[in-house]
């Protein structure tokens, strides 16, 4: 299961021939995947392992999701992958040293995916909620990269907890309008782009409409208004997600790179590959294998199985 979980069927062919001496033909493989789905589905929902394990684990709770787009006999569908975990706090640094910085692997881990409607993807995300006993009192950060079904989702389910925009993506925003602004390469860009990181991570908003009040005291052309405008609506619409300093102080995470991660590896490397082409029903019961292997409680799973 792990191997047809982490790679195509054919892939898994030859390396549990290669590793292990075993002859199985990638569709055999394939079945006993779809056959061992529905089980790992049901032992997910009913296990108090992964909830005892969760709530036992140390550090503070980290809520991300995201979505990717998935080939599929009905088109490009997305899958909505969400992401539950739980990590110990990390050395308080200064804004000048936060790329610098390690922090402390997860202690914790429930992944999960699906194609479906946001409304079952809430629902969904309540659930696990329930189940792991997360309430008003928890330390919960909830890190995004903008989307605004997301943050609706986070304040349905979990209430209003302490929302993260992605750093990354912010300063990308950032660095964008600097390149309208004074073309890429160009020092004065360069200077724009240390600058505002700096004040980015200082301040969040703060600093950086300072300059946006400045430069439209200043003749631009359209291009560079518009770019200015962007940027202020869409800093001013997260400006309360934007508090890097005192999470950098704190020694929490500042970006989502862990649910980037899932996307890319627990959907991505597995049902993304080169010409392959799902059906909905099929890939759902797939996201379930790729699901439990990217969390922390595959090995628990096989303890139990029947």
């Amino acid at each position: 299961m792990r191997a047809g979980g982490a790679n195509s069927f054919e892939q898994a062919e030859d390396d549990l021939r290669e590793y292990c001496g075993l002859e199985l033909s990638h569709m055999t493989i394939r079945e006993l995947c779809q056959q061992e789905a529905p089980k790992m589905k049901k032992w997910q929902k009913e296990s108090s392992e992964i909830q005892k394990d969760f709530i036992q684990a140390p550090g503070v709770v980290e809520v991300t999701m995201d979505g990717t787009c998935v080939n599929t006999t009905q088109g490009w569908k997305e899958t909505k992958v969400g992401i539950i975990s739980k990590r110990p706090l990390g050395e308080g640094v200064s804004p000048e040293q936060w790329d610098d910085r390690t922090l402390p692997r997860h202690s914790a881990i429930v992944a999960f995916a699906a194609i479906e409607e946001k409304a079952l993807f809430q629902e969904r995300f309540n659930q696990w909620r329930q189940r792991l006993q997360l309430g008003a009192r928890e330390d919960i950060s909830a890190l995004g990269d903008g989307a605004a079904w997301i943050w609706n989702i986070i304040l349905a389910v979990f209430g209003k907890i302490r929302e993260n925009l992605d750093v990354y993506h912010g300063l990308e925003h950032v660095s964008d309008t600097g390149k309208v602004l004074y073309g890429e390469g160009t020092q004065e860009y360069e200077q724009w782009r240390a600058e505002t990181t700096m004040e980015f991570l200082q301040s969040g908003f703060e600093d950086i409409e300072k300059r946006l009040d400045k430069l439209e005291q200043e003749p631009q052309t359209d291009k560079e208004k518009e770019a200015v405008r962007l940027l202020r609506g869409y800093l001013d619409s997260h400006r309360d997600r934007l508090c890097y300093r005192k999470r950098l102080s704190e020694g929490r995470a500042i970006g989502s790179g862990q649910i980037e991660g899932a996307c890319k590896n627990l959907i991505g490397r597995r049902l993304k590959q080169t010409g392959a082409k799902w059906t909905v029903p099929r890939l759902n019961q797939m996201t379930i294998l790729c699901a439990i292997r990217y969390s922390s409680h595959w090995s628990k799973y096989w303890k139990n199985a029947k």
